[in-house]
Formats: structure tokens, C-alpha cells, sequence
């Protein structure tokens, strides 16, 4: 595990530590979510690590804020890793715990002012978590993503959630900067609710215009090791070994999306119908029966008109969706149960003729069909995907830095043919085949697009 200790110090020689930060969901070594306290540490351990976290702030006589990062085994050993001498950005889940400003503080301390706190008043008050919320693509490798925020929407903003945003609806994420695109927090009276506070706000995240890792987020804080608090720093290459694919839709997230996507055809069925001058409904059976397609699978249901919302038949089971929800908002709201047993958000996209839905980590392509539709679609026969294997294409937005071939050039695979910067990292790309080059498509400091051709070969 990757644990922490802030620190904060005057220059009158008083220094303190405000607990610990559970740091250990990291991917290639960068944190991913961080939060106060730790779920491993105990009072006896917390009471260790702090004093030797104080003992080296003093011993370097160190002012202002800190950290003090350990690795710590499964035996609770803890081994020191380095200080970090300034505010992390995982800082807000301290501030949540002890209700205290570690910028004001630092300012004040600065200004030579002297550290009112002891180190017994610091006591933990429930439970933080943050997350950070980037412009990359998990699906791609999490590769970054550039782009103008079309729609950015954060989660209402309150007691128990708190957002550190750099952006706002219409910015442009260059590839110049860190992807890095806002930090989530939220706060809870345990853990559990903190985790559910969290699943929840990354469902009301929205992003438009960007490819971004909220999906990938709410997969991690879904998953039965994050709520059982077993991290470590393997976590993620753990537990996605194959990258993230999205989680799958199965048992009752299944059910949960056939209904969404039911109500939402249903309603825009209805508003089609009033545009077309139609009287309310006319054309809409009451109890219309409906195709969902997703992940390939048909699924049976029946819409029921109920009052606030519908009641969907699907197999044996009948779910009460109560939602006021309007065609071509972003953000289905509802409660799904006879008695409003659960509230859910659900991302809902128009593509198409379908819908894309988004929710705890699962994003799924739905069709609305009728059953004759669904019946005839299972002969049509699907188009087959280009074949681009003789191209090396730009796998994200980015400066191309450099080619190493040459028109006329034999190539063999694994050999590195350009490299693309994109957001502090540089890229290389290599050859996937055998060939010889018969055409470059780019040249040195240009800017690709996502799938860019750079090299074609014969």
C-alpha cells in the first residue's frame, strides 16, 4: 500500500500531522483515487507512522504544509518513500476529515504566524474520498484525449461533495498540459457511505467533446475488493489485467438498463408523436411491446404509462420507473422500485437510431426495436470493419515529434517507426508487420488527429 501523512509546521518549531491518506489505487505509479483514513490503519499505526512523519519534518525543520509518503506491507510494516514538500493534489480529502484549511494555513504560516493546533485536537470526522476525473480514453489504453468540453456538468456541489475543477463548458484540453480535469471529493459518516456518495456523483459527471475516465472511476468504487477496502498499489493491473473494458451488464444493472432505455424510447415516441400534430399517444399503444438490444442480447419488455412514470415488464418482473425526465436531457433521473427503493442517474446519449447509456461503470449500446425489427435485423448481414493493417495510425491527438522511415524503406515488426507527444508523455509507435514503407502520410511537427495515417505500407 501507498499511505501518507500530512504535515504542517510554523517556524516557531511547532509541527503536527492531521492523519493519513490511503493512496494505493494507482495506475503506473500515478494516483487514480486517495482517501482519509485509511481503511488498514490502525490507532497504534497511525499513531507510528504520524510520529515519525513529525520526527522528519523536524529534523529538516521544515515550515508549511507536507507529506510524508510510506509503502506499507500486508504486516503493516512501513517503509519511508520520500516527502513531498509542498500541497498534493489529493489535499481536500484531509481538509473534508479535519475541517481545516491547509491553504490558509499555509499562508498563515508563511506570514510567520504561529500554529494553534495540537496534535490531540486532530481527530478524523467520517470518511473523504477523491477521485480524479481525467481527459484520457480507458478503452483506448487510457490514452489522453484533446478537445473543446462541448458539455461539462459536475455533480451539485454541497455538504458531502465538493469538486476542484480547471475547466468550464466550452474549454479546450490541449495536449500542452496534464489531462487532469477536475478532482471529485466527497464526504461521508463511514465509509460506505462516502463510497456510495462516490458512485453516485461520478454517474451525475457529465463530459461531452472529450474522451474522459468517470466510467472507468465508478467501475473501480463499484468493485467488491474497493468496498471490502483490500487495495494496493497492484490493484488496477489486478483487477483489469486485460484493460478496461467496461463492466459487463448482467443480473439486475441489466434489467436497470432494458427499463431505461424503454422509458426513454417511450417518451420520445411521445414527443415525436405530439410534433407530428398527433393527438397525445395516438400511434403509441398503451401497453407497447418492445425489443431492447444490448450487448446483442434481446430483451422482451412491455411499457405501462403510470402515473410520474411507467411501470416496464420485462421477463417475470415488473419495474416501477417514477421519473420526470425529458427527452434530450443528458441525465435520466428516477427511482426504481414500487416504493422509491432505489434512486438512480443514468448518462443516456442519443447515436443513431439507438441510445447510449452510462451507469456504475457500465456504458452499453441500446436499440429500441419492435419485435418484427428485431426479428428482421438478425439477417442482416454487418458490415466488416476496414482493414487498416497496413497503416500505422495515430493511437491519440498529439505533436508528431519524429518519423524513422523512409518511402521505400523495409521495415520488420516491433521496430519504432514515429513517436507522438501528447500531454507530458511521448509515444512511440512500431511497426505491426513485416513490410516495406510505400507512403508517409505525415511529416515532423504536425498535429494528428485520433487515427491519423502516419505510415502506409505496400
Amino acid at each position: 500500500r501507498h499511505i501518507e501523512f500530512q504535515v504542517l509546521g510554523d517556524a516557531h518549531g511547532t509541527i503536527i500531522h492531521l492523519g493519513e491518506r490511503e493512496c494505493s489505487i494507482q495506475r503506473r505509479h500515478q494516483k487514480v483515487i486517495e482517501e482519509a483514513p485509511s481503511p488498514f490503519v490502525t490507532p497504534e499505526m497511525r499513531a507510528a507512522m504520524g510520529a515519525q512523519a513529525v520526527a522528519l519534518a523536524k529534523a529538516v525543520g521544515y515550515k508549511s504544509a507536507g507529506t510524508v509518503e510510506f509503502i506499507v506491507d500486508a504486516a503493516r510494516n512501513f517503509y519511508f518513500l520520500e516527502m513531498n514538500t509542498r500541497l498534493q493534489v489529493e489535499h481536500p480529502v484531509t481538509e473534508l476529515v479535519t475541517g481545516l484549511d491547509l491553504v490558509e494555513w499555509m499562508i498563515r504560516i508563511a506570514a510567520g504566524e504561529r500554529l494553534t493546533l495540537r496534535q490531540q485536537d486532530i481527530a478524523p470526522r467520517g470518511w473523504a474520498i477523491e477521485a480524479r476525473v481525467y481527459a484520457e480514453d480507458p478503452y483506448r489504453g487510457f490514452l489522453p484525449s484533446i478537445g473543446r468540453l462541448t458539455r461539462y456538468r459536475s455533480p451539485a456541489e454541497g455538504a458531502h461533495v465538493r469538486v476542484d475543477a480547471g475547466v468550464q463548458e466550452g474549454a479546450e484540453i490541449s495536449i500542452h498540459y496534464d489531462p487532469m480535469i477536475a478532482k471529485l471529493c466527497v464526504h461521508g459518516g463511514t465509509r460506505t457511505e462516502a463510497v456510495a456518495r462516490l458512485r453516485r456523483a461520478l454517474d451525475e459527471y457529465l463530459i461531452r467533446g472529450v474522451a474522459h475516465n468517470t466510467t472507468f472511476l465508478a467501475a473501480v468504487a463499484g468493485h467488491p475488493r474497493f468496498a471490502a477496502g483490500d487495495l494496493s498499489t497492484g490493484f488496477i493491473a489486478e483487477e483489469f489485467p486485460e484493460g478496461f473494458h467496461g463492466v459487463a451488464p448482467e443480473g439486475s444493472r441489466q434489467r436497470l438498463l432494458v427499463a431505461v432505455a424503454a422509458c426513454v424510447h417511450r417518451r420520445a415516441m411521445e414527443r415525436e408523436a405530439s410534433i407530428g400534430g398527433q393527438m397525445p399517444g395516438r400511434g403509441i399503444r398503451i401497453g407497447a411491446r418492445w425489443v431492447v438490444r444490448i450487448a446483442g442480447v434481446d430483451h422482451a419488455c412491455a411499457v405501462q404509462p403510470e402515473p410520474g412514470g411507467f411501470a416496464v415488464a420485462i421477463a417475470d418482473s415488473v419495474l416501477v420507473v417514477q421519473t420526470s425526465w425529458g427527452v434530450g436531457e443528458p441525465l435520466f433521473h428516477a427511482h426504481i422500485g414500487n416504493g422509491a427503493e432505489e434512486s438512480i442517474v443514468v448518462q443516456v446519449e442519443r447515436r443513431g437510431i439507438g441510445y447510449r447509456l452510462t451507469h456504475g461503470g457500465c456504458r452499453v449500446e441500446a436499440l429500441v426495436l419492435t419485435p418484427r425489427a428485431a426479428e428482421l435485423a438478425t439477417w442482416m448481414p454487418e458490415k466488416p470493419a476496414p482493414d487498416l493493417s497496413k497503416f500505422v495510425l495515430a493511437p491519440m491527438p498529439g505533436l508528431l515529434v519524429s518519423l524513422a522511415v523512409k518511402e521505400g524503406q523495409e521495415v520488420k515488426l516491433g521496430e519504432v517507426v514515429a513517436v507522438v507527444e501528447a500531454m507530458k508523455m511521448e509515444n512511440v509507435l512500431r511497426a505491426g508487420r513485416d513490410g516495406v514503407v510505400a507512403r508517409l502520410h505525415a511529416s515532423a511537427g504536425d498535429s494528428l488527429a485520433v487515427d491519423q495515417k502516419i505510415v502506409e505500407f505496400a
